[in-house]
């Protein structure tokens, strides 16, 4: 499968340009087994750094060097395990903490942000002396980074960021570049439509920076190459599989001749789907792009209802310990390092369906 990188993921810094790191892939949770969970052979990639990218170490940041075979590593789980992408994610940290031998504590906030942050201060409260976090939200961090501050426990975000400054609140931020992900999947909306007709938007949560970016990426993209595809239509699917159905069957009634939906993630756009079959709608009569790379949206490619999946990566377990060893080595880590994704397409879903997650 292709890689692109984007001009956008020059901030990747910290790690070796190019540098692989790979494990598992799962299914969603009503096929998902703990032998799916961990496997499998995509990978996280890193970007190319850029000249200008920022880096932090732990005498910047005002910690103390540690071995991390002997630290004890938080992981702060967001939400529930009904998406696939949090499952392979989960999967990926608890995979690599047992492969390295490293005490590994574990929380899920079951998509409620105030039992995150109790979460994460429970975590510290249990001795973490390092803490990997998916964040729900971007705001609000306040309390855990106060008392992680206090501590100097080095903090790693994945898939999400958090609005505080980095190598001082925390260490580095892990993941893809979001913006980026939006343009491309306008790239494959002009495709699918030719550029003309009317789209709708299955926003995500509310709240955090995924949401913001992937929009800004796609209605930019749209303005500057395809006019002529109107937006008329945004209304937030919570990035869930049930919700992404009931706000497609309301945008049938509403937006009768719709020609595509942009669901930011590939849970909304399945429940598009089911809302599309329930209308009595064929595959291929209304486009959908969409954000994640789920066994089940690349199915949905190979059987004509999805046309382009946009992958984002969730196999961070790898890596994040990689940049906490590095960053406890007391080497430089990047404060963004950002992975490159890559996309699924009517060209190669059947063929690569087995890298998906």
């Amino acid at each position: 499968m292709s890689r692109r990188t984007s001009a956008t993921s020059l901030l990747a810094v910290g790690l070796v340009a190019g540098l692989v790191f790979c494990t598992g892939c799962t299914k969603s949770e009503s096929d998902a087994s703990d032998s799916s969970a961990v496997g499998g052979d995509s990978s996280q990639v890193v970007a190319t750094p850029g000249a200008d990218s920022k880096t932090c170490d732990i005498a910047t940041f005002g910690g103390k060097k540690l071995d991390l075979k002997t630290a004890t590593v938080g992981f702060s789980q967001s939400e529930k395990e009904a998406n696939p992408f949090r499952i392979a994610e989960t999967a990926s940290i608890k995979a690599e903490a047992g492969k390295r031998g490293v005490k590994l504590l574990t929380a899920n906030a079951q998509s409620q942000f105030s039992k995150q942050i109790s979460d994460v201060q429970d975590l510290i409260a249990k001795g973490a002396d390092l803490l990997v976090i998916a964040p729900l939200n971007s705001d609000g961090w306040e309390p855990v980074l106060r008392q992680a501050t206090a501590k100097k426990i080095p903090i790693v975000t994945v898939d999400r960021k958090i609005n505080a400054t980095a190598c001082t609140d925390y260490a580095s931020f892990i993941g893809s570049d979001f913006t980026e992900q939006g343009k491309r999947a306008a790239d494959e909306m002009i495709k699918a439509t030719g550029g003309k007709g009317e789209v709708a938007i299955l926003l995500g949560a509310a709240g955090n920076n995924v949401t913001t970016e992937r929009t800004k990426g796609f209605e930019d993209r749209l303005k500057e190459k395809a006019p002529g595809l109107k937006i008329v239509f945004r209304q937030t699917g919570e990035f869930a599989r049930e919700k992404g159905q009931s706000v497609t069957e309301n945008l049938i009634q509403s937006k009768p001749g719709i020609t595509g939906i942009y669901a930011e993630n590939d849970e909304m756009g399945l429940g598009a789907v089911n809302a599309l079959k329930s209308a009595g709608k064929k595959p291929g009569d209304v486009k959908i792009v969409t954000v994640d790379g789920t066994r089940n949206a690349v199915q949905g490619i190979v059987d004509g209802w999805i046309d382009g999946v946009i992958e984002s990566n969730p196999r961070f377990g790898p890596l994040a310990f990689q940049t906490l060893d590095s960053f406890t080595k007391g080497d430089k880590i990047g404060q963004d390092i950002v992975i490159q994704d890559s996309a699924y397409t009517k060209d190669n879903a059947k063929s690569d369906l087995g890298k998906a997650y």
